[in-house]
């Protein structure tokens, strides 16, 4: 699935009979079951634009497209066309008023997802209905174009799958819309994680802080908490001249370079860390290449996402996969 410049040629792709009438009915169905469930009401102005990623991306966009066209907006920090785009797809989302709900991802942080809608490059704009995914177009491009694509992208969802929207309720702060606040306090779970990790039981941490993640999967001390007790229960149990002598004779084995770049961090040695992950990206292939991928994402949520070295290090992964 590659992006295409501003053609809705793969909607039609998508529109031979059975397919379409076979997505029209599961999304009839869903909006059905929401309904029974008392969902489906008007939604605020707010919800319309939302920022998803790996995590939550099967709900905000695969069953949201059950209802409305989700229209999805690959962006990152360091990208200047995507900071002239995102702002204009925000406004024609609020016009449209409940025609599609516009979804942004951060491409440095959600790489996973670039990969499996095969992005060559950003901005890129997908949209998925009752499902199924759509190529946009890539690239920034004039209002009027957008608009044209968004109005075929309407039809096409009306008139082939029967989604025609969500109500908008303009006076809705978008309060009542948000899920609600876990109860917590969470002081109980997170300071018996923390006296696991000083008396060295590194599973009792994790498990602690999986606790709280489980009400609460936004608590950002609990997932930097968990971060850091799993990368410490990695390395407890390592040989470290071992474990650099065979990162040292081969620069190609990933478990190898993976294991070092536990050592590194657990050390100091951020930059260390991550360029050595970054180098093995570049270096592997297949689940080897993922595996490092993976890992520098873990070690990223180890020293935090405001860390001007993880932006770094994510610009760098970024430029080795694409």
């Amino acid at each position: 699935m590659q992006p295409r410049n501003m053609s809705m040629s793969g909607v039609v792709d998508l529109a031979a009979v059975k397919a379409a009438n076979e997505a029209k009915a599961k999304a009839e169905q869903a909006r059905a079951e929401a309904a029974r469930q008392g969902g489906g009401g008007a939604v605020p102005p707010a919800a319309l634009v939302i920022d998803t990623d790996e995590a939550n991306f099967e709900r905000d966009v695969l069953q949201r497209s059950t209802e409305v066209p989700v229209v999805i907006d690959f962006w990152a920090e360091w990208c200047e066309p995507c900071k002239q785009l995102g702002p204009l797809l925000e406004r024609l989302a609020a016009e449209y008023n409940g025609r599609f709900v516009l979804a942004k991802v951060d491409v440095d942080a959600n790489q996973m997802l670039m990969q499996q809608f095969g992005i060559q490059g950003i901005p890129a704009v997908f949209a998925v209905v009752a499902g199924q995914a759509l190529p946009l177009f890539q690239g920034a491009a004039p209002e009027a174009q957008i608009r044209q694509t968004l109005d075929q992208l309407v039809q096409v969802a009306e008139e082939r799958f029967g989604l025609t929207g969500v109500a908008v309720d303009a006076d809705a702060s978008g309060e009542s819309a948000e899920a609600p606040v876990p109860a917590g306090p969470y002081d109980a779970l997170l300071e018996a994680a923390v006296q696991a990790l000083d008396a060295g039981d590194f599973g009792g941490a994790v498990q602690a802080y999986k606790n709280v993640l489980s009400d609460d999967p936004g608590n950002t001390e609990a997932k930097l908490g968990l971060a850091q007790a799993e990368l410490l229960g990695r390395v407890k149990d390592m040989d470290p001249q071992k474990v650099r002598q065979d990162a040292a004779g081969d620069p190609a084995d990933a478990a190898a370079q993976i294991a070092a770049a536990d050592l590194d961090l657990v050390g100091g040695h951020v930059e260390d860390a991550f360029g050595r992950l970054v180098e093995t990206v570049r270096r592997t292939a297949g689940d080897e290449r993922d595996a490092a991928r993976v890992r520098l994402l873990e070690l990223f949520e180890v020293v935090g996402p405001d860390d001007p070295r993880v932006t770094a290090a994510r610009q760098a992964l970024a430029r080795v996969l694409f």
